[in-house]
């Protein structure tokens, strides 16, 4: 039988290329056969949990303090036998990653077709986000299949030369695996406070900029303790869990929690009055969700999420995010703005449309 192997390595990936698996399945023209990497293990295995996915292939590349260089070493080493026992028909790379980068390259050495699920993402400067520009540029120069997100996504794509007959406009997957798991979810009472969620993680941050963040974050806490409460999930990267503890351990009003399972990750966001988040996937999920979302970049490769209104870009200055995040919390016409957008991102469809898209040419090559 035909196969595409989906290859996913950290727990954005296991969630964005969940109902693209869930789609080849059901539609039994291919058979999907999930590749993890790991590189990173536990985030990954919890992402996997709720759609109920099992890798057949687990590299277990992850190292303690990896770098971007290992991570893609790693690849390049073990993922080859994985694809001579397969000789899969795809090879199917979901955004940015240091996975998604070395798998495509993988792939593409040994003449395996790729296809890239959300294609076409540009900050337009390899600093920010660092690495994930420059991979997402890499994946789309060995691709042979090209699945943008937006309209926006495939004009950039059109305009570093790609033709248009190998790009396909499908929404972001994101969408779908939301809708799927608040279907199954009650929506929690309200407590009377209002909520902040908070993710922050990114590369480009670490050290002063991430320092500066917590102590906006340390601020709106110590002043509008008990009314706001701030919900940190923190990322177990050294660099962001070191600096995390020591600025706000025991803050009142900030919760200081292990990264959470999806499902519960979506309810604490969906009861947030605002989210502060340096995450992509973030600015995708606001509008399923309708929160908002202040983003803690310089610049974002979503500009979709920025026009619609839902996300709005703050940088790391402290006096700014505090501003920003109080505006949210308590002016009720500010708040309300910014929740009144379409959503640019799909209609919860996408999985499908890549699943019969990848069909339709497969047919084609086969005659």
């Amino acid at each position: 039988m035909r196969s595409v192997l989906l290859v996913v390595g950290t727990r954005p990936e296991a969630i964005k290329l969940a109902p693209v698996y869930r789609a080849i399945k059901a539609q039994r023209f291919f058979r999907p056969v999930l590749v993890c990497t790991s590189q990173h293990r536990e985030l990954l295995q919890q992402a996997l949990k709720p759609f109920g996915l099992m890798p057949e292939v687990d590299l277990q590349i992850m190292t303690e303090n990896q770098t971007p260089a290992q991570v893609a070493s790693h690849v390049l080493r073990l993922l080859p036998p994985v694809l001579d026992r397969w000789r899969p028909d795809w090879l199917l790379v979901q955004g940015d990653t240091t996975t998604a980068f070395a798998a495509a390259v993988t792939a593409f050495y040994h003449r395996i077709p790729v296809a890239h699920v959300e294609a076409g993402l540009r900050s337009f400067r390899l600093d920010a986000p660092f690495p994930e520009e420059f991979n997402r540029r890499g994946v789309a120069v060995a691709c042979s299949w090209h699945f943008a997100p937006t309209e926006r996504a495939r004009a950039n794509l059109l305009a570093e030369g790609i033709s248009a007959d190998k790009i396909s406009v499908v929404g972001n997957t994101v969408v779908d695996a939301v809708q799927w798991i608040l279907k199954q979810q009650p929506l929690l009472p309200a407590d009377g406070k209002r909520h902040v969620l908070v993710t922050l993680h990114r590369r480009e941050s670490f050290g002063a900029p991430l320092r500066g963040l917590l102590q906006a974050l340390r601020q709106v806490a110590e002043r509008h303790y008990p009314h706001v409460e701030v919900t940190f999930p923190v990322h177990p990267n050294p660099q962001v869990r070191g600096p995390v503890l020591e600025l706000l351990r025991d803050v009142r009003g900030i919760r200081l929690i292990p990264p959470l399972d999806y499902p519960d990750f979506l309810q604490a966001f969906r009861r947030s009055r605002v989210v502060l988040s340096d995450s992509g996937g973030v600015q995708e999920e606001a509008p399923s969700l309708g929160v908002p979302v202040l983003v803690a970049r310089e610049v974002t490769e979503r500009p979709e999420a920025v026009e619609s209104g839902w996300a709005r870009l703050v940088g790391t200055d402290p006096q700014r995010v505090v501003t920003e995040l109080e505006a949210m919390l308590f002016d009720d016409a500010h708040w309300e703005r910014a929740r009144g957008g379409p959503n640019p991102f799909g209609d919860g469809n996408a999985g499908e449309r890549i699943a019969r898209t990848l069909a339709e040419v497969q047919r084609k090559k086969e005659g």
